[in-house]
């Protein structure tokens, strides 16, 4: 099944949505960008997810991340179905949605991208999306990809916080450890020397022995 992978560029592709046509790399600008897929309109985790994205908007923002999603149905179901989402939030203020929705009944797009569950099909047999999260850079290259299946609803918070470490570390020679939260200590990568660690980073960096006697964790601020 094709697919996409880390660092290729992601497809221009042009789609339906709930705000019209669009094509994502113009949708994107120059941005960042988040596009995920669920498995239908109408269903209980589903809503939950997209109630909790909804929620969390003005925290994609200020990240200055794009947000779009994406499933099989049809742009008129998307619309419908925004209003139970924001029902579930008991927003009465905000409806639709505040984020464009794909409709890709046709499947084409999710072909495209690998998002089909082999394993999750519609009354007819045909399959329906998996719960695909796709990251993509201002470079338009793709930076995480994660895939859950339809019985798991995502954890938006964690993509937040992988989102962050991303950003950091496009800019930085860091890497971000185990658990990481924005504002902790983050590790100098391993093919960074330790005089080039000082120039790059003033306030030093904390070196944690370990047995084998190799100085490769190394602990600094961002």
């Amino acid at each position: 099944m094709p697919g996409i992978l880390l660092g290729d560029v992601f497809p221009n592709f042009e789609a339906e949505t709930t705000i019209g046509t669009i094509k994502f790399h113009e949708f994107l600008g120059n941005s960042w960008g988040i596009l995920f897929s669920h498995p239908r309109d109408f269903t209980p985790v589903c809503t939950t997810e997209l109630a909790r994205a909804a929620k969390l908007h003005d925290e994609f923002k200020k990240r200055d991340v794009k947000m779009i999603a994406l499933s099989i149905d049809s742009v008129e179901d998307h619309r419908k179905w925004s209003e139970d989402i924001m029902s579930f939030n008991q927003d009465k203020t905000c409806c639709p949605v505040p984020f464009p929705i794909i409709a890709d009944d046709k499947r084409e797009l999710s072909v495209l991208l690998g998002m089909l569950d082999p394993d999750e099909r519609d009354k007819d047999g045909m399959p329906l999306t998996a719960r695909c999260v796709f990251v993509v850079g201002p470079d338009k290259r793709l930076k995480l990809s994660i895939l859950y299946p339809a019985t798991t609803g995502r954890n938006f918070d964690e993509i937040l916080r992988v989102i962050d470490s991303l950003q950091l570390t496009a800019t930085k020679k860091v890497a971000t450890p185990v658990d990481w939260q924005p504002g902790q200590e983050v590790m100098v990568i391993p093919s960074l020397s330790d005089e080039e660690a000082n120039k790059l980073f003033p306030a030093g960096f904390t070196l944690k022995e370990v047995p084998s006697g190799k100085k490769y964790i190394r602990y600094t601020k961002p």
